[in-house]
């Protein structure tokens, strides 16, 4: 009779093991997962954040947003408003959290005002801590701030000092990205020099922005290439618009004027092509260094005061006993009464030796006596 059954038939060559093929297997789990991102916009109402934002995914997160008059920008706070949308292209699916702060800058009296912003940052560090010290560490959902677009007004001549502060307070938290806003309003030169006068400021006050990683030695040429035009391009000079313009026949998204038409997507009139390029080519790269130095950094902080606290408690119970015990004088009282009973007992018992000894002697003298009596 037959055997029917199915042989198993290696599909590889002959002296071929396979795990060549764990990157692979890794994809696969990683589009079946989806990706996770947050990012935060900070800078001043006017300069285009919101536009630049939804012409970055091709999106609309604020639909229902009310713009607020000039009376309450007076007097408007900072809020912290997050939005998160599911994003899919060709089958990968993206976790987009954008962060935008509205109010930021607005006000009179703008001291402090980024205040918010950082407490919100350390509320997601916190959040990911306690989630990664509990039961549950398989589904952790990530909220951290992977990177932060620092919108610069372009009217003025290089960084306020509201810039300065806000990124000398949070250069260790969070990968900052300038971003130069709305730079039709500038000419091409102008954009260069406001650039360098950026940069220099950047290095003057000790800022720390995000520094793309250099490419490996075995990339190809062109992604090379890619790489160093990115890092040239920053701060990154963009204008947004999510308007479709007809443009020799045809159709880019872009802002129309008497004199022309700026193409967003068009590298010689502003910066938003690279920009989006490092976002997507370095996404990556940005959550692995908010995990291995941001959060790191965080994370070795909070230990050492959970530590000093619970030196702390040690301390205090130490002290608590003491005081259980009484106060520093009554404890020298408790401690000369016991050495004084313990050299009356000392005393007592050299007595006792001393009875004993002349007890033997007194013996020893009778057995004596006896033995000269019987000669």
């Amino acid at each position: 009779m037959a055997d029917h059954r199915q042989q198993f038939v290696n599909p590889e060559q002959p002296g071929y093991v396979g795990f060549a093929n764990l990157p692979n297997q890794v994809h696969r789990k990683s589009v079946k997962k989806g990706f996770e991102f947050t990012l935060m916009v900070v800078g001043e109402s006017g300069l285009g954040k919101s536009t630049l934002i939804n012409s970055l995914f091709l999106t609309d997160l604020y639909p229902e947003r009310e713009i607020p008059g000039a009376a309450e920008k007076i007097e408007q706070t900072v809020k912290i408003d997050a939005s998160t949308v599911e994003i899919e292209e060709r089958g990968v699916k993206l976790r987009l959290t954008v962060v935008d702060t509205p109010g930021y800058g607005d006000a009179i009296n703008s001291k402090d005002c980024f205040r918010p912003i950082l407490q919100y940052i350390d509320d997601q560090f916190e959040r990911y801590f306690h989630d990664e010290s509990g039961l549950n560490r398989r589904n952790i959902v990530d909220n951290r701030v992977h990177c932060c677009f620092y919108f610069i007004s372009p009217y003025g001549h290089g960084l306020k000092p509201l810039d300065v502060e806000f990124m000398k307070a949070l250069h260790h938290k969070v990968n900052i990205v300038p971003v130069i806003a709305k730079a039709d309003t500038l000419t091409p030169k102008e954009v260069r020099n406001l650039k360098a006068r950026i940069l220099e400021e950047i290095g003057q006050h000790g800022i720390k922005i995000y520094q793309m990683p250099d490419c490996d030695s075995d990339e190809d040429e062109d992604f090379k290439e890619q790489c160093r035009l990115l890092k040239a391009a920053v701060p990154f000079a963009v204008v947004g618009s999510n308007q479709m313009i007809e443009v020799k026949g045809k159709k880019v998204r872009g802002r129309l004027y008497p004199w022309g038409v700026v193409e967003v997507e068009n590298p010689e009139h502003c910066d938003f092509i690279k920009l989006r390029t490092m976002l997507i080519t370095h996404m990556q790269d940005l959550q692995e260094v908010t995990q291995d130095v941001h959060y790191e950094n965080y994370r070795s902080e909070k230990l050492a005061i959970n530590k000093r606290r619970a030196g702390g408690a040690a301390a205090g119970a130490v002290a608590a006993g003491a005081a259980k015990e009484g106060p520093p004088e009554e404890k020298d009282k408790i401690l000369l009464e016991k050495e004084q009973e313990l050299q009356r007992m000392q005393e007592m018992l050299a007595r006792l030796q001393q009875q004993m000894q002349q007890q033997q002697t007194t013996q020893v003298a009778g057995a004596n006596n006896v033995q000269s009596h019987h000669v």
